[in-house]
């Protein structure tokens, strides 16, 4: 039906641009802060792109709901002004008609959120949560920018003069650290080389910064004494293979693990990611009614009060997400009770609307 494509038609686009406009800003914010932590040497140029594309999924996640939200206030607020809704209903459109038409693209928007919430968005978080731990567990060469010192945390900084292409070895190592000497007092060691390179001991799982050539300084400060060390070949080591069980974040498991562990915090994550698509359709009943202006309102009239209540919703939702992580809340009730109430208050105000003559 053409009324039905050009409904959907004016409901998507405005629901793209308000997407690329919030799009932009949250991942500029992101963005900002991953060039930070590259920039303080934590993690390579290289991955930041990567980081970016497996982040877009929880983006979309949070973005699609509130985007289509606005798309529908701010397209049908046009079509009021317009008077276009007037005449549709004129020529027989019905309100339900008018909301069987909204439906179909909120189905649409609500199995791509589906999508996000219950699968892109843990694998792609689980994946960035890998490769950050891997680049800041050890000291990459990936990580070094010739010709400028660095911290590596653990009170390091190192330095280099340059890298060779294949970036496996250094050339003139500078490398600052402190450390406690054999009375406890602390100690500045300097250590300067020639060349070095990385290596992994196969049986303890350590990697070692391996120098060549160099000389190795020990200073406690206030003294005026100092060590000198001349070596051949001296090794650093950098970190351990630490193969100990850790806490798996319930925000890095998959849909499956979250409904086999069972626990307060893995029901309180699923019931989250349920709760995206869920979103859907509940806005789209409270933005129908919201959305009918007249020419002396404007457009905009309704948008404020529609935020506030869009951010009521989420909020709420985060709040007994909480909640039944901390066992405040049972799962059983958890946050089926919070749509209910909206889902009510949409059919509500439909019905509302309706009655007093509506469209």
């Amino acid at each position: 039906m053409i009324v039905s494509r050009y409904l959907t038609r004016e409901i998507l686009l405005t629901m793209s641009a308000v997407a690329g406009v919030l799009l932009l800003v949250i991942m500029g914010s992101r963005f900002i802060r991953y060039f930070t932590d590259a920039a303080q040497g934590e993690l390579p140029l290289s991955a930041l792109g990567t980081l970016m594309l497996f982040h877009m999924p929880s983006f979309l996640e949070l973005v699609l709901p509130l985007s289509f939200f606005l798309a529908i206030l701010l397209a049908y607020g046009q079509l009021y002004l317009n008077s276009e809704i007037t005449v549709l209903v004129a020529c027989g459109i019905s309100p339900n008609r008018l909301l069987q038409v909204t439906l179909l693209p909120a189905a649409l928007i609500a199995v791509l959120v589906g999508l996000c919430s219950l699968w892109l968005t843990p694998a792609g978080a689980a994946h960035n949560e890998r490769l950050i731990d891997e680049q800041q567990s050890q000291l990459d060469f990936s990580l070094l920018t010739p010709g400028r010192f660095q911290d590596f945390g653990n009170d390091r900084s190192a330095y280099t003069q340059s890298l060779s292409d294949d970036r496996s070895r250094m050339q003139n190592v500078f490398i600052s650290e402190r450390q406690t000497g054999g009375n406890g007092s602390p100690q500045q060691v300097v250590t300067r080389a020639e060349g070095g390179y990385q290596t992994t001991d196969p049986d303890t799982g350590s990697r070692y910064l391996v120098l060549e050539n160099g000389q190795r300084y020990s200073v406690e400060p206030g003294s005026p004494v100092a060590e000198k060390l001349e070596f051949g070949s001296y090794g650093v080591r950098l970190a351990t293979d630490d193969t100990g069980e850790v806490d798996v974040d319930s925000e890095l498991m998959s849909t499956p693990e979250l409904i086999a562990d069972g626990d307060d915090e893995s029901m309180a994550q699923l019931q989250w990611r349920l709760s995206m698509p869920l979103m859907i359709p509940i806005l789209t009943l409270l933005a129908l009614p919201l959305s009918r202006v007249n020419p002396r309102q404007g457009r905009f009239a309704k948008l404020l009060p529609a935020i506030f209540l869009h951010i009521s919703y989420l909020s709420l939702l985060l709040a007994a997400q909480d909640a039944i992580a901390r066992g405040s809340l049972p799962s059983g009730i958890g946050m089926w009770p919070i749509h209910l109430v909206y889902l009510t208050l949409g059919l509500f105000l439909i019905r509302r609307d309706q009655t007093r003559g509506g469209r």
